[in-house]
């Protein structure tokens, strides 16, 4: 059977860049998404690679709606990113429980019986400041949100669906993605930073400490192969990558846009998780993996914020 992929959760940063890694290997792609808005699609691929995405509107609490989306297009594997983020589950938690955990048993049980691969998002914020730092693949979580609570629980549904139904799966923890298309969250800051700088404006990142910033593309390309690679299991994964201090990213950008010097700041004051999680483990799932280095990363979001302004602009692609 030839791969179609659908990504649940498409129109946002981590699925605009998975959809984008899909379609530049020629995968046939299906973007399955509440919903409208393609902008993060746009700001990151070509027309012609636009051309090339399927997108369906749809609610993954409508399981009528996600099966119609898996059987039309001839499914083969999922990578399912769609949540509710922390505002939003705060202002309707049972909104947000049925999207981010009935959603997720939605995915799984329509997996169980297509056979399909599945790769979903976990989270870091399944672990809490009081977890021992690096944090281990296989360590227990303690979270303190909603959202913590949401993703550990899928990480039990999915363990669950292995072990009575078959169902194969990977789990992805991200912490700190960054990259452009990334806008929204609490952990957007450094991102937004640098689509600040790209407009030549200060900015402030409302956190401090060392932690890990995973540059956009990367994870993308990472859930793709972890979706090939759910055969057998329920693994979970964190991300992982090298520990940077904020300053660090900081420094980053102001080496991309040296006038700003002196006007990004940030809090002293740490996210409440872990620092580190320890990724060597995905690696060894998964074979090598692109890290991006951070100043390549950061000069790479700065360059892409820069090209849309330009493309924009009268006389502009989009003028």
């Amino acid at each position: 059977m030839s791969e179609r992929f659908l990504v649940t959760g498409a129109l946002g940063c981590i699925g605009a860049w998975t959809v984008a890694a899909l379609v530049r290997e020629g995968v046939p792609v299906v973007g399955f998404d509440l919903g409208t808005d393609t902008g993060r699609l746009r700001l990151i691929m070509s027309d012609e690679e636009l051309d090339a995405v399927t997108i369906v509107r749809g609610d993954l609490t409508d399981r009528a709606a996600l099966d119609r989306a898996l059987d039309e297009h001839g499914v083969s594997h999922v990578v399912h990113l769609a949540a509710l983020l922390i505002p939003l589950i705060k202002a309707d938690p049972p909104r947000g429980t049925a999207v981010n955990v009935v959603g997720t048993t939605h995915v799984l049980d329509a997996a169980k019986t297509r056979g399909l691969a599945v790769a979903y998002a976990s989270s870091a914020a399944v672990f809490s400041a009081a977890d021992p730092s690096p944090v281990r693949a296989d360590a227990d979580g303690h979270p303190t949100t909603f959202y913590g609570v949401h993703k550990l629980a899928c990480e039990g549904l999915a363990r669950i669906f292995w072990t009575e139904e078959g169902v194969a799966s990977v789990g992805l923890r991200p912490f700190i993605v960054y990259g452009p298309g990334r806008d929204v969250g609490l952990t957007a800051a450094p991102s937004l930073a640098m689509a600040a700088a790209a407009r030549g404006e200060p900015a402030h990142i409302a956190f401090g400490g060392r932690t890990q910033l995973q540059f956009a593309p990367d994870v993308g390309r990472m859930f793709v192969a972890a979706a090939r690679a759910a055969t057998e299991g329920a693994r979970v994964f964190n991300v992982g990558g090298p520990v940077e201090h904020v300053r660090d990213c900081i420094a980053a950008i102001e080496a991309a846009v040296p006038e700003l010097a002196g006007r990004i700041t940030f809090d002293d004051a740490p996210l409440q998780f872990p620092e580190e999680f320890e990724g060597e483990s995905l690696e060894r799932a998964l074979g090598p993996l692109v890290r991006t280095p951070l100043a390549e990363g950061v000069r790479a979001t700065i360059e892409t914020y820069r090209e849309a302004a330009s493309e924009q602009a009268p006389g502009g692609r989009s003028g």
